[in-house]
């Protein structure tokens, strides 16, 4: 009986330990300029600077909009006006430097300065538009997506 409830325990510690990452904070916003929003669930509330933001997080940028964020790995991105920009997918190991960072732009103006991801693993970090998928390889560039 004692090593049924040992192993019942272990699981549950692991969904909650597996739940923890999937809500983990990967980065901040910085600056926020106009009508900015962070979608989260289906929720959308105004962002502000300092706001987190997850993985699967969606930024919307107004007419008006624009926003900066740094990530937990030193990347950085910024919005322009009318973007949607889906953080899809990050996971970042700061005693390696190993991870995964794909953010999905929508519509609308990205630009980025990529962190220890891209310069541990150049094929780690992408951009991808509704055409194509942008490979960073530790560098500086912008995107534009129009709808």
């Amino acid at each position: 009986m004692n090593r049924c409830f040992r192993t019942i325990l272990l699981s549950l510690a692991a969904i909650a330990a597996s739940a923890t990452v999937a809500l983990a904070d990967i980065g901040q916003i910085k600056n926020v300029s106009g009508a900015v929003f962070i979608l989260r669930d289906k929720i959308q509330q105004p962002a502000k600077p300092g706001d987190l933001v997850q993985q699967s997080d969606v930024l919307i940028t107004g007419a008006n909009g624009a926003v900066g964020l740094t990530f937990i790995d030193s990347s950085r991105l910024s919005a322009g006006p009318n973007s949607r920009i889906e953080l899809k997918q990050f996971r970042f190991n700061p005693t390696t430097q190993d991870g995964e960072f794909v953010t999905e732009v929508q519509r609308g103006t990205l630009a980025v300065v990529s962190g220890q991801i891209a310069k541990r693993s150049p094929d780690a970090m992408k951009v991808k538009t509704p055409t194509t998928i942008l490979g960073v390889r530790g560098t500086t560039f912008a995107v534009q997506v129009e709808e």
